[in-house]
């Protein structure tokens, strides 16, 4: 019973990873059709989708995915600052449609499918650093950063101190999330323009 139990979960968490983006992406056409945007919504969500960009965007340059544990930058502060910079990237987007029940919806879909992945993640993470993750999940949170900065032990030193690396952002394509926020912006001042007001 208990190999049924395992199996099955480790079915769901590897469907949460497969349907993560076509689920945002299936989001697009409701979030057009709800959207009743004003001008000052528009901003606000600009705002806190940009801030969302830029936590993207800083992440990405320090990963280096399945190669190392990546501790510094906003890996210091959140294991998942990946995570996190798109709940606030979708939050801003879903603030901009002027429409609180589909803000709603957002935060419940993206709880539902990105905790099961981030768990799925850290299980993979556990297993291709047995040494490090242990001491590194411990300290520092799943999803909700930390306020002071993690400081890995002496093995982990070498990451701890590297650096922002553009390559790393470019290598991770992280400029198709600001393609992504621009073009569901567009549509959205749009619709104000044609529609709204």
């Amino acid at each position: 019973m208990i190999e049924i139990t395992k199996g099955r979960r480790i079915r769901l968490l590897q469907l949460a990873q497969r349907i993560r983006v076509p689920a945002g992406l299936g989001l697009a056409p409701l979030l057009i059709l709800a959207a009743q945007p004003s001008p000052r919504v528009l901003m606000v969500g600009a705002i806190i989708a940009v801030i969302g960009l830029l936590i993207r965007a800083w992440a990405s340059g320090y990963l280096k995915k399945n190669l190392e544990l990546t501790v510094s930058g906003p890996y210091a502060h959140t294991r998942n600052p990946l995570y996190l910079g798109t709940f606030i990237m979708g939050s801003g987007i879903a603030l901009a449609s002027g429409a609180w029940w589909f803000a709603a919806l957002y935060v419940a879909l993206y709880l539902l499918i990105y905790l099961p992945v981030m768990i799925a993640e850290a299980e993979t993470l556990k297993q291709l650093f047995a040494s490090e993750y242990p001491d590194y999940s411990r300290k520092v949170p799943l999803f909700v950063p930390r306020a002071t900065a993690y400081q890995a032990g002496e093995p982990h030193k070498n990451n701890h101190e590297r650096r922002f690396a553009w390559s790393q952002y470019r290598k991770h394509r992280e400029y198709r999330a600001a393609i992504g926020v621009a073009a569901a912006f567009a549509l959205l001042v749009a619709k104000y323009l044609l529609f709204v007001r």
